[in-house]
């Protein structure tokens, strides 16, 4: 019995989270991160004050909670699991990932508020970027960097590598939509964009046969 009232207790508690940083995302599009009370946020979310104080005691706490939880809404890319000895595969799977990750409204929404707010609140944009982009891509460049050393890829330098693949995938899933309110490329439009971006990747990183072994 006790087990199962905790179980319950957790799902009320992780429903009531995520209506907090729903609310708090939607009004700080519509107010701004500064115009924004704690208090506002309560009302929207139609939880007490207390619950929220509980769970976030100050904004920048909630807005770092928002940061991390859309972020880590997609698979870990660098995960065992992610076509080992196989960068065509392994490469489509990370893009399809990255472009869901990327694509979806919510992540698009928080990157307006940063930018929005960027003059007046710095930490937003460093919270964004060291909780949520940041990890991403180290986890993607560890992937690339784990391919060089089993020999699958030459990829001498992993952290260009990952910049010159998620850039050509952001560029066509993300950022029109920071200017097109209408932006919303059909699922085999993305696929194909990831693909081509595959391509790209696998022409200057696939190792063939003629790469010397000793420069793996």
């Amino acid at each position: 019995m006790t087990a199962g009232l905790s179980a319950h207790h957790q799902r009320l508690a992780q429903r009531k989270r995520e209506a907090i940083t729903a609310a708090a995302t939607k009004l700080f599009l519509e107010g701004g991160y500064d115009g924004t009370s704690l208090a506002k946020i309560a009302q929207e979310a139609a939880v007490s004050k207390s619950t929220l104080f509980k769970q976030f005691p100050t904004k920048a706490a909630l807005f770092e909670a928002i940061v991390t939880e859309y972020w880590k809404g997609g698979p870990d890319p660098a995960a065992p699991a992610t076509h080992p000895g196989d960068l065509r595969a392994g490469l489509s799977a990370i893009g399809r990932q990255y472009a869901d990750l990327i694509g979806r409204p919510a992540m698009a929404a928080l990157f307006r508020i940063v930018i929005a707010e960027l003059p007046r609140f710095p930490e937003l944009g460093r919270a964004q970027f060291e909780l949520g982009k940041l990890p991403y891509f180290v986890s993607v460049q560890d992937y690339l960097e784990a391919q060089h050393a089993a020999g699958t890829a030459v990829v001498p330098d992993a952290e260009s590598a990952t910049n010159q693949f998620l850039g050509m995938i952001a560029n066509y899933v993300l950022w029109p939509r920071m200017l097109l309110a209408d932006w919303s490329p059909a699922p085999a439009d993305v696929g194909h964009a990831v693909d081509e971006a595959v391509t790209t990747m696998l022409a200057r990183y696939g190792r063939s046969a003629d790469d010397d072994p000793q420069q793996l």
